[in-house]
This record gives C-alpha cells, structure tokens and sequence, in this order.
C-alpha cells in the first residue's frame, strides 16, 4: 500500500511515498509478527516457536538473515525506518552494528547502519538476557541511478529487526520472485556470523552467483537437528535444498554417537515427508581445527576476552570418543554413512564433505579469527565455492 505524504526538504523532489513493509514487498522470511513497534520476520512459524526452550534459538530465528525488501521503483532515494535489537555480551568486545545492504538489479549498490534500537545484554553463561528499549532508526540511501530498477534491502543478519515504514521518492510496486527456490539450515556460520554485511554471507553470496532464491534457517549455535526445524523445511516450498549439520552438535555437546544417527534419519525423514523428490544435500562441518578431534563443548577463552578478543576452547576429552562422544570427524564419517545408505532409495539425496567447502588449505590462508567463525574474506570463499561445487553447472543441485 502507497501513500504520498509532505516531506518538505527531507528529498530534492520535497515528497515521500509511504510504503507499508510487508509480505508483499518482504522475501526469505516464513512468517511476519506484528509487535508493538512494527513488523517482525521471522525464519520459524509460530507453532514451531511455541517450542523453543533456547534463548539463543529465539533471538537467532528473529535475526533476518537472508530476508529482504524487494521492489521495483524509479527512486533515487530511499528511507526505511526500523526498530533494530542489538545482542550485547557483558565482559565482551561490543558487537559490530548490523549493515543493511542494497542491491540494484541484483548487484550491490550501497551499505548503511542506523542507530537507536534496542540492546539485549547477557554473559556467557547463558543467563536470561536484560532488555534496555531504544528509538525508531532510519536508514537512508540517497545515491540511487535514475530510471526503473529493481531494489533489495537486505536486513541484518545479526539484529532482529522491527519494520516500521519505507520510504522512496517515487511509488514502488512488488517484484515476481524468479528462480529457483533455496532452502538451507545450518549453523551461525549460515547465519553471517563475522561477514561483513547482510548480502556477503555466504548463502546470499552463493545464491546471487547461482540465480536462486534463498531462504536461510542458519541458526546461531543451533543447528542441533530439531524436529521443529525438520517440519519448518518440509513445510516451506523449495526446488533444492540444503542442510549443514555437525557443528552445533559437537561444540553444544548435545547428543552421542548412539542418538546422533537416529536423529540425522529422523530429520531427513521429516524433510522428506514434504519434499520427497526434492534434491536434497546434506554437508557435513568445515573444518575447525579446535573440534576435529576434540569434543565439546565449547567454551569462551576468557585470557582472549580479557585481551579485548573474542576466541573460543573445545573443553572436551579426546579420550571419551571411545564412549560415543562427538568430533567433528565422528560426524563426516557417520553422515556420510547415512547418506550413502539412504542413497540407495533416494537418488536425489546427496553428500558433501565441509572441507571442500573449506580445508585445511583455505584454513591456512583464512584462518578462522576466533577459532570457530569466517570472518567476511571466508564467508566470499565459501559462497564462490558453494555456488560451484553445489548450485552452478556440474554441482551436486544444478539445475537439471
């Protein structure tokens, strides 16, 4: 819905049109709250988050990773008003403000943050999390080229994001979605964790080199196979799909050998349920060298953190493997198992192994920051990767 109102001086053309910023324009989120500021994404269905237990799960699924605004407009500017929440660690560096990316006709054109916002604080611990409210942001793109185009503003993966209002100096109109149809889950490594800004994680990166559509349930630490989860995918559309499992389950230390295996079946039956035909890939972790052979969990490295760094332990015991304790080469191992048993009967079910993704090779030339996460130079080789080896001609889902 348009409106045109008076914004004397605020645009050299002095007028706005009022957007609402809503399903319509809105791509890669499963559902849409109203809350008391505005309009929230949302990356699970309320059924499914009526089940979670974990705060963390809460605040990540609210991180709009890989949902943007999509519309066509003559604008040379554009404003949009948000309410963002910012998660802040006590006794830890300050967080990156999220970037709010704009693409034009698909190829980035400019970046911006805003201001205001709310601040959750926490410790490492997990504690409940302490609300401070903050104002109404705005972020503005001024720079626009003149003529008709197709704009994306995609939100922060790293703050949840209120929608309040969109504003452009020239009416707007929806946007078909073309190809085809993304979904992938993963870990917060899925979700952005240390790109630069919301269009540079890797999904969104492999996804605008391969033409597809993304829809992204990379969920921060929590990527542990649940079955709520599994119904999330076998209820959202897709013509491919992808699922990244191992290392939320090692360095959360959330299951064994013995439950591992089954959960894996159960969660692929449950996709399956709703996509029975569907290629389907399930990869296995990059390589993170703390938790190849080490099981969790994790743990912050509290000398980095009083040194004003953020790094990460694996505190388990390598000898407890022989019980059934998780690694990460535990987990390739046993997923590609399971892959290759299923394959039998499913000939749209593939594997691939994380370290063709990144290996010891790429480790070497980007090592991992905090000992866990990409940082943004790594998040650009895994979605240039991703895109060849998964999603471009010859990968495991081309396009048939």
């Amino acid at each position: 819905m348009n409106d045109e109102h008076d914004a004397s001086g605020a645009t050299p053309q002095g007028h706005w049109t009022s957007t609402v910023p809503d399903e319509t324009y809105l791509h890669g989120a499963l559902e849409l709250e109203r809350t008391a500021q505005g309009l929230r994404p949302h990356r699970l269905p309320a059924r499914a988050r009526a089940q979670v237990s974990d705060g963390y799960l809460s605040v990540a699924e609210s991180q709009p990773s890989g949902v943007r605004l999509v519309f066509g407009t003559e604008a040379s500017s554009v404003e949009l008003d948000t309410v963002r929440t910012k998660m802040a660690y006590e006794g830890a560096p300050p967080r990156p403000d999220g970037r709010y990316d704009l693409l034009v006709d698909g190829e980035p054109h400019d970046t911006a943050t805003t201001t205001g916002g709310n601040v959750l604080l926490t410790d490492m611990s997990g504690r409940t999390p302490d609300l401070t409210p903050g104002p109404v942001g705005t972020v503005r793109f001024a720079t626009l080229p003149p003529g008709p185009k197709t704009v994306e503003i995609w939100l922060p993966y790293n703050e949840i994001t209120d929608l309040v209002a969109l504003r452009t100096d020239a009416p707007v109109h929806p946007v078909a979605p073309g190809g085809r149809r993304w979904l992938h889950h993963g870990s917060s490594i899925s979700q952005g964790s240390d790109a630069a800004s919301a269009a540079t994680i890797w999904p969104a990166l492999a996804a605008r080199s391969a033409g597809v559509r993304l829809t992204n349930l990379g969920f921060g630490g929590n990527a542990v196979l649940d079955p709520y989860t599994a119904r999330a995918m076998r209820d959202t559309p897709a013509d491919v799909i992808s699922i990244k499992i191992g290392i939320n389950i090692v360095n959360k230390d959330v299951m064994r050998l013995r439950a591992f295996g089954p959960a894996v079946h159960g969660f692929l039956d449950t996709v399956r349920d709703g996509h029975p035909h569907t290629p389907l890939l399930v990869v296995s972790p990059i390589l993170c060298p703390i938790h190849e052979d080490t099981p969790g969990p994790l743990a912050p490295d509290l000398t980095a953190i009083g040194e004003g760094r953020l790094s990460f332990l694996a505190t388990g015991d390598p000898a407890e493997v022989e019980s059934g304790k998780l690694t990460l080469n535990v987990i390739r191992a046993e997923l590609a198992r399971i892959v290759e048993q299923r394959a039998a009967e499913d000939p749209h079910l593939h594997y691939l192994d994380g370290r063709e993704l990144y290996g010891e090779q790429d480790h070497e030339r980007l090592p991992l920051p905090d000992r866990l996460h990409p940082d943004a130079a790594a998040h650009e080789h895994l979605g240039e990767r991703f895109a060849k080896l998964v999603l471009g001609p010859g990968g495991k889902l081309a396009e048939a």
